[in-house]
């Protein structure tokens, strides 16, 4: 099309239309537009004039009739019908392209992204389409907005804060959002009229699909577009969604594009595009940083405004989410919900500005001709250069002679003074300004030793390239070395340590005053070039120093007229940027090793600027090497913006990479080709001592400044740019290969330290300091920074901090768009110094403004203690939190080696400097709140106090150095431990061929299972199955087969203190059959410690919390049975990975023989004392050395007290009795039965109480040795957190059953937490057979090892081997295994033992026992077949695929289809693993309803002439006869969402054949009949969008719905979606999706109300608005029931399954097998 036919010249006027716009598809309706659209079509080009003089700035508009864009506007007033109009846009889309370096890369990717788009438009009639890209920090919405008004950028320009000013502090009002700004207009709505009616225009633009698009604008003022003022009027609105925008949130910016075009208004695609493709040319994409703004000139614009009335307009902000909660039944009712400013500014036109509660208006400068004396007039002349260089924040000491400084400081309008009694905290505070501003702060002194303090600020400035102005008041040159007062020699006082200095003559008006300028202007370019830092100004001052008139000479102004009339400075220092091509070859030589590095390793040291942190994140995403942050780079603390599961993929950080390096092997292993190192100094000693050792190699330093920062002398290529230049180069390049092998190995063995750390964190029941360190970084918001101090402060938050943070709640980014959020670090590392650090902070605080929380150690804090003053002065800051380490003294030293060879009297006197002072009282002296803590809990809750109050806070950690020392050196082992144990397992296991770049080394080739029934010698302890006079356990045995035909088995035998059932077990096991074969296993799996839930996560796509803890048991014990066989190992099952675990090398089978478990015997009998009594004395001469003995089982605790005495008497001591309660006993019995028996030496008495909280209130009333079971068993989520409680020592063993508690790794956990606690872990069977008895006994002698291991790293006496809880063996009668594993009292041992030697034996040569296997499962075939089916006309051809048994009986039917009430694809494939695990006790069919999968539909030949739409109604109605054709019985429909909805009629029109419905996010339909038509109209536009665009495009816009944020981040989404794009068929789904709509299909909410079938709601706990609609659909049900029903049960079931969204049975499917299957059970019941 020529760009003629739509880029016409319009005069404003009403145009009437009736068009019909061609179809299509043949099915897809096109409205008829039977109504007219009032709109102007304004053809605006404004050119910008400016005419200026000192005093006035004036604007004129013209209009160039040249060359015309035409504009969206609907007048409100002149709309005459609604017709469709209230319906959405046929297409609204957002598109997220990738993270901008910066704000001209994002500009030209966004015109990148609208030529491809041109060249494949949209085929849609109306839409509108959103680009959005993350842009660098430092872009500011309201810095952009005001760097429009000088571009040729289209109109409106605006600025809308969502903040609002409330005692100084900048406080959010919207969640995350802090303002918005923008230009020109994509579409706009004015009215005069109707305010509401034009809301429900608004709607038809703005989608809860996009949900960042806005409109912005006016109520209750009209437009006068003649006389272009604006006037108040109730009733009148002017809104406008922007075409370009910048949004502003707490963590990142983001560049919006939004395009609109309505052919129903004569506003085609291509003008849309045209007029965005205008605007971007035009706006201006260099945009200052906010500290360089001067805000002061927003006054400009607030002089031309023609209107005075300001404070009467409202600015609203509206989006879809808005207009919804305005009118939940459809139309609006109120305008309460409108999000209205109390801040704004807009501009229609160059001459038409207004705004409201922006920044104040200036004062006016200081009339420099007014000044009284000389002196003043210097000194004025000085601040108000500064003032318009950028610089306006004073730091002021008192003093006499810095008088005339003192007064133009204070006396400016512009500038923000501070002052503070010591010169030293003062100059420290404007350090921290600079830093965090990146401005210099000027600092104003008197003479003499006043300068001197100074001293030590300039040096952390010049060793840190940190800009500062220092303007230093000094005698006159008589009064120099004569002996006056204060005056000593201050030139060149600060040597080589400042960049700049200069000693101004005495004030003269013989010496022209624009030499006082130039210097100023010199000075600050020295400051803030390449080599920032500080710059000195000497000014001596003659008297008079005060405010008195001393005439001077005029004269001496010559030359500033042009000066005085401008706010510009009088010497604009120009840089020009030379090209790169005079370094060409140098750059590509560093192109080209970044490129072919192997091994390469990205050093990330402290980035100071939020940009540069920006830029360095882009580049380790490019890079895809390891990452080693420093904790001041700013991407050490990080938090997530979302729970996109290739985030890991996308960054491998090594956040404790210092620790790694704790492993001389690994150190020895670790050779990188290439480094590249970008910003300063590196914390961590360990990485440069690596560094040190791997060369040569080449090593790449990059930074802005020229000089030397290479202590190792390592440095290959100094690369001298900023941090943004060099990234900008190497995206220019593709993707360097990289040695994937080398980053997984880091990053695994980064993955195990870090639980390792976690671990002992966590499991340390008292405060410490690597804690605060880990902690920290939870409870920061996101507009918090972050100061540290220096010595052990910086080191452990550098070592110990969490690295990757909680994710944010909501998101409201794509997830590609930008995956996580950097936490601005600060600190003084120039010097390295701990003198300042708290007035550091303190104005660190206020040049970054935001909320900053500091973290010192106690002898800074008293080094600084006059930053206290500082900090009680709140000036222009938000409220800070002070943590203060008090471990009273310097806790460094402890950490040097002269800790180890000094006496302790020399350490705390001359080194540790130990100090009893109170932190507390020295705050009071300041009125700075103050909170003492000394537990985790305590100091949790301090933190959320700080970060919710408005005052300062100092936080004060009690911690002690010697106590620290010793945690400290704990890590450090078990952290080594955990690296040598990983590096072992990574690297010795064998990895097949096609898995070599992976940490995989083999695939599930095949998964079986047999159900075996054993028969036991006795009832067991809980309860029995009994068939006749024999009594039995059944079980479970679970084969996994790899690919190279190696065996592992395990055991899966859940008992009644089990949660689940057999039932319950084998839907699992069905399950796991299908999903786990060709599975591939990680090489670290054996390491347990969190690898196993890993692994099932991103592996099987399966929520490890949701497995059945004995599936999960068994599972672990097959997985690691098949990976020992594998590895060839002398032993099996666990053996052969404790030279992983432990560090050990497997031995000999002849030595195993004499190491054995011992056994405790259990015993469980009612009978009277002297019957137990005789029994355990039969133990006792059988070699058990340990009883346990089940009480709790009498009315009357004395009698149980009475057998324990009976042992005793009969026995005496010789054996060790144990008691186990079960939680039977009342309180009161527990301790009546504990005061019986305090004589008698029980080991412990396990469970005595039956509720948990009064366990340690038993400990301390009886003084008894307690061990938990059952409290182990309930622990769920976070353990170690829930067994802190537990760590008193009266508890002094804990019972650990692993097919309760969830497998081996939980176990480990567990068990491991105890023996820190120096408790017995006690591994305890629940009558499993010998196969999981070996396993069992191979998990205690690990744990036993490593109890060995932890005893000796941490120096305490090793208890003896305990006796483990493996005498349930007593009761096998008959064994899963043709031979059983023999346990018994060694020829020449004194105990009965499991010997290791023949638990190894046993399991090498295990072999199922078939006599016992009552069926064996490995998976079955899906039968597949087609069935045909004629109905009303339409020919069905069906794919089904059926499971289970024969047709006889009772089935499943599960009508498949995708989405929810909007129909789109689906597969049968889906359900399959739910089919097979269902189908032990059922006959499942899945269906591929019309448009899904393989069915088809055919429309007769006669009926041609007429297309018919499919409805619910011919559905269901062809489904019946296919079902009677299926079977003869009753069946039950499961159906996912509007699969549902068809499962749901059909249960209520069909309940003869229907026995009850399942519905999966599913729904009765839409009630109301306006939403109805809405989503017809969405749905056949977007059948026309996959017909037109393809099933990939359709797909990738589909998915982008909110709805499906969890889908998303599910590890299996990339697979699922693969799986979707395989439907051939597109032509049928368009058709099912605008014909089944819900928009066209009638509701069957009235029918509810005569449900007679049962119906079972499922919905994830994710999907808000179908939990919603599942509850309505309960309460219609329930509330619709006859009485005698609801006596029966209720009717309507709902399910809620936790920890997925909108597609459950995907997402989370065991609970939805699970609900599933109980309900089909009921239903048989029934």
């Amino acid at each position: 099309m020529q760009s003629s036919d739509f880029f016409r010249s319009f005069k404003p006027s009403l145009l009437r239309a009736n068009n019909r716009i061609p179809r299509h598809s043949s099915f897809i309706p096109a409205p008829t537009f039977r109504h007219s659209f009032p709109f102007r079509r304004l053809n605006r080009l404004y050119l910008l004039y400016k005419r200026s003089n000192p005093n006035s700035q004036v604007y004129a508009e013209k209009e160039e009739k040249e060359f015309c864009v035409r504009e969206l506007e609907i007048s409100v007033d002149e709309f005459v019908e609604t017709g469709c109009f209230d319906l959405p846009v046929e297409l609204c889309l957002t598109r997220t392209l990738d993270p901008a370096l910066t704000l001209t890369h994002a500009v030209d990717a966004m015109k990148e992204a609208v030529n491809k788009l041109k060249m494949d438009p949209p085929c849609s009639r109306s839409g509108v389409i959103r680009f959005q890209i993350v842009v660098p920090p430092s872009v500011k919405s309201l810095n952009w907005s005001y760097l429009q008004g000088k571009s040729l950028a289209p109109f409106p320009q605006f600025y809308f804060a969502t903040t609002k000013m409330q005692e100084d502090i900048m406080l959010t009002i919207k969640p995350q959002m802090l303002g918005v700004s923008g230009v020109g207009s994509a579409i706009t709505f004015c009215g005069s009229s109707d305010v509401l009616r034009g809301y429900n225009m608004m709607e038809r633009y703005l989608s809860l699909d996009s949900p960042l698009l806005s409109a912005y604008g006016f109520i209750g003022s009209d437009w006068n577009r003649d006389s272009k003022k604006m006037c108040n009027h109730s009733s009148s609105f002017y809104i406008f969604i922007p075409q370009i925008e910048v949004n502003e949130f707490e963590d990142v910016s983001i560049l919006a594009s939004n395009m609109v075009w309505d052919n129903s208004l004569s506003y085609r695609f291509e003008e849309a595009v045209h007029s965005l493709e205008r605007s971007l040319c035009q706006i201006n994409v260099h945009v200052s940083s906010a500290s360089t703004l001067i805000f002061d000139k927003w006054n400009w614009f607030e002089g031309q405004s023609n209107n005075k009335e300001k404070d009467d307009f409202k600015m609203v902000y509206v989006n879809a989410e808005t207009l919804q909660k305005m009118h939940p039944t459809g139309r609006f009712s109120s305008l309460e919900e409108l999000t209205i400013t109390d801040k704004y500014y807009f501009r229609y036109s160059t001459t038409v500005i207004f705004s409201k509660s922006m920044f104040k208006p200036p004062c006016g400068t200081i009339k420099i001709k007014d000044c009284k004396n000389i002196n003043l007039l210097w000194a004025s002349l000085i601040v108000e250069e500064l003032v318009r260089l950028g610089l306006t924040y004073f730091c002021i000491a008192p003093g006499s002679r810095s008088s005339p400084l003192a007064l133009s400081a204070c006396g400016h309008s512009l500038t923000t003074c501070i002052s503070c009694y010591d010169e030293r905290s003062l100059a420290f505070h404007a350090l921290g300004y600079a830093r965090g501003s990146h401005q210099p702060a000027v600092i104003i002194t008197t003479s003499g030793t006043a300068v001197s303090n100074l001293l030590p600020a300039v040096v952390e400035a010049s060793q840190d390239f940190v800009p500062l102005l220092m303007l230093t008041a000094d005698r006159p040159p008589e009064l120099q070395n004569v002996g006056a007062n204060q005056a000593i020699d201050q030139v060149n006082h600060f040597g080589k340590f400042v960049r700049f200095f200069y000693n101004f003559p005495p004030p003269t008006d013989e010496i022209p005053a624009r030499m006082v300028l130039t210097t100023i202007d010199s000075a600050i370019y020295s400051a803030t070039q390449s080599l920032c830092g500080p710059v000195h100004i000497n000014c001596p001052f003659r008297e008079p120093l005060e405010d008195v008139p001393k005439e001077w000479a005029v004269d001496c102004l010559r030359g500033l007229d042009l000066w005085m009339s401008k706010e510009e400075p009088f010497t604009q220092y120009i840089k020009i940027q030379h090209a790169w091509g005079h370094c060409y070859e140098q750059i590509v030589k560093v192109q080209d090793v970044i490129y072919n590095a192997n091994h390469g390793l990205l050093l990330l040291g402290a980035i100071h600027t939020d940009d540069e942190i920006w830029a360095a994140l882009l580049l380790a995403k490019h890079l895809s090497w390891p990452i080693v942050p420093d904790v001041l780079s700013g991407l050490r603390l990080r938090k997530l913006l979302t729970l996109w599961q290739d985030i890991e993929d996308d960054f491998i950080f090594l956040d404790h990479f210092d620790h790694v390096l704790l492993s001389e092997t690994v150190k020895s292993w670790l050779q990188p080709d290439a480094v590249v190192q970008i910003g300063n100094r590196i914390t961590s000693k360990r990485v440069n001592q690596l560094l040190d050792s791997c060369s040569p190699f080449v090593y790449i330093f990059v930074d802005k400044h020229p000089n030397r920062q290479d202590p190792s002398h390592l440095v290959t290529h100094r690369v001298q740019c900023s941090i943004i230049e060099f990234t900008d180069i190497v995206l220019a390049q593709k993707s360097p290969r990289r040695g994937r092998r080398w980053s997984l190995f880091l990053k695994e063995l980064n993955l195990m330290v870090a639980r390792e750390i976690s671990f002992q964190i966590y499991s340390e029941s008292s405060l410490t300091e690597p804690f605060v360190a880990h902690l920290l970084g939870e409870v920061l918001e996101g507009d918090t920074a972050l100061f540290i101090g220096n010595s052990m402060v910086i080191r452990d938050l550098d070592m110990y901090g969490k690295g990757w943070l909680k994710p944010y709640s909501s998101s409201f980014l794509h997830e590609r768009s930008c995956s996580l959020a950097f936490l601005r670090v600060s600190g003084n590392r120039g010097a390295s110094g701990i003198d300042g650090l708290l007035s550091s902070s303190i104005g660190f605080a206020v040049g970054s403004k935001k909320r900053v929380v500091c973290v010192i150690g106690d002898m800074s804090f008293l080094h600084d203690t006059n930053g206290l003053a500082i900090l009680s002065d709140r000036t222009m800051r938000k409220p800070m939190t002070i943590i203060v380490i008090n471990n009273h003294g310097g806790a460094i030293f402890s950490f040097l080696p002269i800790a180890d060879k000094t006496q302790q009297n020399v350490l705390n006197q001359y080194f540790y400097m130990s100090h009893d002072i109170s932190i507390g009282k020295l705050c009071g002296a300041h009125r700075v709140k103050h909170l003492l803590v000394q537990t985790k809990m305590e100091l949790q809750h301090a933190l959320q106090e700080s970060q919710q109050d408005y005052d300062d806070c100092v936080i004060e950690v009690d911690s002690s150095i010697t106590d620290n020392a010793k945690f400290h050196s704990v890590l450090r082992k078990f952290c080594g431990q955990a690296v040598d144990q990983a590096f072992r397992a990574l690297s010795v296991a064998p990895i097949t061929q096609y898995l070599s770049d992976s940490l995989f080394i083999c695939k599930i080739w095949k998964v079986e299972y047999s159900l075996y029934r054993i028969q036991l010698s006795a009832p067991t302890t809980t309860q029995i199955k009994h068939y006749g006079k024999d009594f039995y356990h059944e079980g479970f045995v679970l084969a996994i087969s790899l690919d190279d035909n190696i065996v592992g088995y395990g055991e899966v035998a859940p008992i009644e203190i089990h949660k689940e059932t057999l039932l319950d077990v084998e839907e699992q096991l069905r399950f796991l059959v299908h999903v786990m074969k060709g599975a591939e296993l990680s090489r670290q799996l054996p390491l347990l410690s969190g690898s196993f839930s890993h692994w099932i996560w991103k592996i099987l796509g399966i929520p490890p919390s949701s497995f059945f803890p004995s599936v999960r048991c068994g599972m672990e014990m097959a997985i690691l049975d098949a990976l020992a066989r594998r590895e060839g190992s002398s032993l099996s099952g666990f053996i052969g990975y404790e030279s992983y675990l432990l560090g050990t090398q497997p031995v000999a089978d002849k030595n195993l023989c004499e190491e054995g478990i011992p056994i405790c015997a259990l015993v469980d009998c009612g009978g009277t004392p002297n019957l137990v009594a005789h029994v355990v004395s039969q133990l006792f001469h059988g070699g058990f050395s340990t009883v346990k003995i089940k009480v709790a089982r009498r009315e009357d605790p004395t009698e149980d007290a009475a057998v324990i005495s009976k042992i005793r008497e009969m026995i005496g001591y010789q054996i060790n009795i144990r008691v186990d309660a079960n939680r039977k006993w009342t309180y009161d019995k527990a301790v009546h039965f504990g005061s019986s028996v305090k004589s008698f030496a029980l080991e412990y008495i396990e469970e005595p109480v039956c509720f948990e909280d009064d366990i340690i209130k038993f400990c301390e009333e009886t003084g008894l040795p307690v061990a938990l079971d059952e409290t182990i068993d309930n622990i769920s989520g976070e353990a170690l957190q829930k067994l802190e409680k537990f760590v008193h020592p009266g508890i002094v063993a804990v019972v650990i059953k692993p097919s309760v508690v969830g497998g081996f790794e939980n176990a480990s956990l567990i068990a491991k937490w105890a023996q820190m606690h120096e408790k017995l872990a006690i591994v305890s069977s629940a009558f499993e057979s010998s196969l999981g008895l070996s396993a069992y006994v191979k998990f205690a002698l690990y744990l036993e090892k490593q109890n060995k291991s932890i005893s000796e790293m941490r120096k305490v006496k090793q208890p003896a081997t305990a006796a483990h809880g493996l005498g349930t063996f007593q009761w096998l009668k008959e064994d899963v295994s043709t031979e059983s594993l023999i346990i018994c009292c060694p020829s020449h041992g004194r105990r009965v033992e499991a010997s290791i030697g023949d638990t190894d034996i046993f399991l090498r040569n295990f072999q199922v026992n078939h006599e016992v296997i009552k069926r064996i499962y490995s998976g079955e075939q899906v039968r597949s077949y087609k069935s045909e089916v004629n109905c009303n006309g339409f020919s069905y051809s069906f794919k089904l695929m059926e499971t289970g048994g024969s047709k006889d009986m009772p089935f499943n039917l599960l009508p498949e289809c995708f989405e929810k009430q909007i129909k789109v694809l689906g597969s049968s494939q889906d359900w399959i693993p739910l089919m097979k695990a269902l189908s032990s006790t059922t006959r499942c069919i899945s269906i591929d309803l019309p448009g899904h999968g393989e069915s088809c539909v055919q429309q007769h030949k006669k009926n041609l002439k007429q297309e018919t739409y499919l409805s619910i109604e011919s559905v269901a109605e062809m489904l019946l006869k296919l079902i009677c054709s299926t079977t003869t019985g009753r069946v039950a429909l499961v159906g996912y969402s509007m699969g549902g909805r068809i499962a749901l009629y059909m249960s209520l029109k069909y309940c003869e054949k229907i026995d009850g419905a399942i519905l999966i996010s599913g729904s009765p339909g839409l009630r109301d009949e306006n939403t109805q038509r809405i989503r017809l109209s969405q749905d056949d536009a977007k059948a026309a969008y996959l017909l037109f665009h393809g099933l990939h495009n359709f797909l990738e816009t589909w998915y982008a719905g909110g709805l499906w944020k969890s889908l998303r981040d599910h590890p299996l989404f990339h697979k699922i979606v693969k799986q979707r794009e395989k439907h051939e068929d597109i032509k049928s789904l368009a058709k099912c999706l605008t014909g089944l709509s819900s928009g066209r299909q009638r509701p069957l909410w009235d029918e509810l109300n005569h449900c007679k079938n049962p119906v079972l709601l499922i919905v994830g706990e994710k999907d808000i608005k179908f939990r919603r609609i599942a509850e309505e659909m309960r309460n219609e049900i329930k509330n619709s029931c006859p009485s005698e029903v609801n006596g029966k049960g209720d009717l309507c079931e709902m399910v809620v399954v936790p920890e997925c969204g909108h597609a459950a049975h995907l997402e989370n499917p065991f609970p939805v097998i699970n609900a599933v299957r109980k309900f089909l059970t009921r239903l048989n019941r029934k």
